[in-house]
């Protein structure tokens, strides 16, 4: 008709930004999103993990690796007091994006060669990069994909976590019972800010990074009988259960937070 307006071309929708990601989508010829790119970062983490594995790099990050190496690695960092220190962040940023898990024992690695401050120091930003570029992925890879079909109990369930997603983080982060790469993900399932993400992350992973630097710290008696026994080491060795117990009650601490502040949020409103 004359005097209307003009229909938009279909190639316009190409400008519109991806959900959740803020990148714009790759179409094809037929119009079509290229998901294929989409799922390139997944592919680099599986194939980066597998490659670990195949490679026997897991076997470095032991405690048995460090009974072993215990005085190669504190000579190593003597004589590199700045690329030392730089370099263990980068490798546990890559260990936790890769999703290997060795978590606590890069922790203890921390303490053992930097002491129990500096060390901890280190592991949360290690921890924190590595655990935001995972997130990162599995939000670009999956979040839209089961937010479209998520209904009943489970969408209610997202909507209370991104309503209390720093209480939540906080408390999943200090509970010593939850896999770290499991929480790295599940976040990424919800709308949640990447800022919210970093900041619980880095609060909530602090009383877990200084205590198990502190227990690296001190290890040095039980790596040195364990190998003149010829014995490994595991984590069960250094953790006691007082510390154990101490994490559930931060985490439970957390918890009774977000409840409270929930519940008194409905009061007002």
């Amino acid at each position: 008709m004359r005097g209307s307006a003009p229909t938009p071309p279909a190639r316009t929708l190409q400008s519109q930004p991806y959900p959740m990601t803020g990148m714009t989508p790759d179409y094809g010829k037929n119009g079509h999103w290229n998901v294929s790119w989409r799922f390139m970062p997944l592919a680099v983490v599986i194939v980066g993990l597998l490659a670990g594995y195949a490679m026997g790099w897991h076997h470095y990050l032991s405690l048995t690796f460090l009974s072993e190496s215990q005085i190669a690695l504190k000579s190593l960092v003597a004589d590199n007091p700045v690329l030392a220190p730089l370099g263990f962040v980068v490798l546990y940023a890559l260990a936790v994006a890769f999703s290997f898990p060795a978590a606590s024992i890069l922790t203890i690695f921390g303490g053992f060669l930097f002491g129990w401050l500096f060390g901890g120091m280190l592991a949360m930003l290690g921890a924190t990069a590595g655990a935001t570029a995972i997130f990162l992925t599995a939000r670009t890879v999956c979040s839209d994909f089961v937010r479209k079909r998520m209904c009943g109990r489970v969408g209610k369930l997202s909507e209370g976590f991104e309503k209390n997603a720093f209480g939540y983080l906080l408390a999943l982060r200090i509970a010593p019972f939850i896999p770290f790469f499991m929480v790295n993900i599940a976040p990424a399932l919800f709308h949640v800010r990447l800022s919210t993400y970093v900041a619980a992350t880095f609060i909530g992973i602090m009383p877990g990074a200084f205590a198990y630097a502190w227990l690296g710290q001190g290890c040095d008696s039980v790596l040195l009988a364990a190998r003149d026994a010829g014995q490994q080491v595991t984590i069960r060795d250094l953790i006691t259960p007082q510390i154990t117990i101490a994490f559930i009650v931060l985490a439970l601490v957390a918890i009774l937070a977000t409840i409270v502040k929930k519940a008194w949020a409905s009061r007002v409103q």
